[in-house]
């Protein structure tokens, strides 16, 4: 089979063979299972704790492997060929994390980094509520000061992982007058008085990954739980979602390379008027336009992810590139991957019902497909007005 290669190296080939064993071994065999009970995925969360998995993005001087942003695009992946809603749950640590890693004191990494490298515990963001997801400067949760203390009320809402995860890095305004500029960032443990959770929601789709409420009343934190400084909690969520949004990309690559496999194979082994769907050209068609777009998604979110690496500092648009594109062709192609498989693919013994169920999530959450294409807009209004 011809492929494109992407001169991995031997590290991040490594990663994927792995990523893509756990994936065919663990997740596909119980994901509808999974959905259909809506369970929380814990065997294999431990499977990618003992394969390392969780330590992928975390630096070795806190029990990581090091990785960058390429490395957990190719674990993300291959994960989501399996499963996205149990992919969503190990990608969640890591968008938790980012703001320790990019805020965190030492001794703040030094705490809270270890356990999350290693599966024991983990992480989870939390900045949308109620009154605050597309425009995320319109949060109401705040956070005062009291002795040594900080003190949060408010809520969170639609917060993956929530109540499962132990580490919670919450953006709240410490100054309710001045805006998004009166946020800032928090770690916030489970256990902590005054932090409760909601009821598990339940979900179109993504069913094996919980979804909670966060409640904070009269929530009493150190004050050496600040992340950063005070004011820049707006700045931390927007650096935060750059450094994820090609992760939900990938996820989207590895979920259409899934539906459209399922697709050619019913298509070759589904005979009508006395021969194979796939001799017909609308259907030939419809799975070119599908492999051709796969393609298009995974190397548009390598080259951003390489990009990242690199260490280009002016991320929001090429970010925003990176989950958009894939994840409209994702819910694209899972929904022709229904149409191709026709009554069976309507079936929930077929696992295109499912894909395209979680597709839709992917244009949804870390920013609605309509903000981010805002976001390109108003980066190239800027651009062009320099030029």
């Amino acid at each position: 089979m011809a492929t494109v290669n992407y001169f991995l190296t031997e590290e991040q080939q490594m990663i994927k063979e792995l990523a893509r064993q756990i994936a065919r071994e663990k997740i596909i065999p119980v994901r509808a299972e999974l959905d259909e009970k809506e369970e929380f995925p814990w065997s294999i969360m431990k499977d990618l704790a003992q394969a390392d998995l969780f330590g992928l993005f975390v630096p070795e001087e806190y029990g990581g492997l090091g990785g960058g942003c390429m490395d957990i695009c190719v674990a993300l992946e291959e994960l989501s060929y399996g499963c996205i809603a149990v992919t969503t749950t190990y990608a969640a640590s890591a968008l938790g994390s980012y703001p320790i890693l990019l805020y965190g004191t030492e001794e703040q990494k030094r705490r809270y980094l270890p356990p999350i490298a290693k599966g024991e515990k983990f992480a989870a963001f939390g900045l949308t509520e109620v009154s605050a997801g597309s425009d995320a400067g319109a949060i109401k949760t705040i956070a005062e000061e009291d002795g040594d203390y900080w003190v949060l009320n408010g809520s969170k809402q639609w917060i993956t992982t929530g109540g499962e995860a132990e580490i919670y890095t919450i953006i709240a305004l410490t100054d309710k007058h001045k805006g998004p500029r009166g946020a800032s960032a928090f770690i916030v443990e489970k256990g902590d008085p005054g932090f409760t959770f909601g009821k598990k929601e339940k979900k179109m789709g993504l069913r094996a990954s919980t979804t909670r409420e966060l409640f904070f009343t009269d929530c009493r934190i150190p004050k050496d739980r600040l992340l950063g400084r005070r004011g820049l909690g707006f700045i931390i969520a927007m650096k935060t979602l750059d450094l994820a949004r090609p992760g939900i990309g990938a996820m989207g690559v590895g979920l259409s390379q899934a539906a459209l496999d399922e697709a050619v194979k019913h298509a070759r082994s589904r005979v009508q008027f006395g021969q194979p769907i796939i001799s017909f050209q609308a259907i030939q068609h419809m799975l070119a336009d599908m492999a051709t777009e796969i393609e298009a998604s995974r190397a548009l979110v390598y080259s951003i992810a390489r990009t990242i690496d690199s260490g280009e500092k002016d991320l929001q648009k090429l970010s925003a590139m990176a989950k958009l594109f894939p994840t409209d062709v994702a819910m694209k192609v899972t929904t022709n991957a229904v149409q191709v498989l026709g009554g069976f693919g309507y079936m929930k013994d077929y696992p295109v019902e499912k894909m395209m169920r979680d597709a839709k999530v992917l244009q949804i959450y870390e920013g609605t497909n309509q903000i981010l294409r805002n976001i390109i807009g108003q980066s190239l209004n800027k651009e062009y007005s320099k030029a």
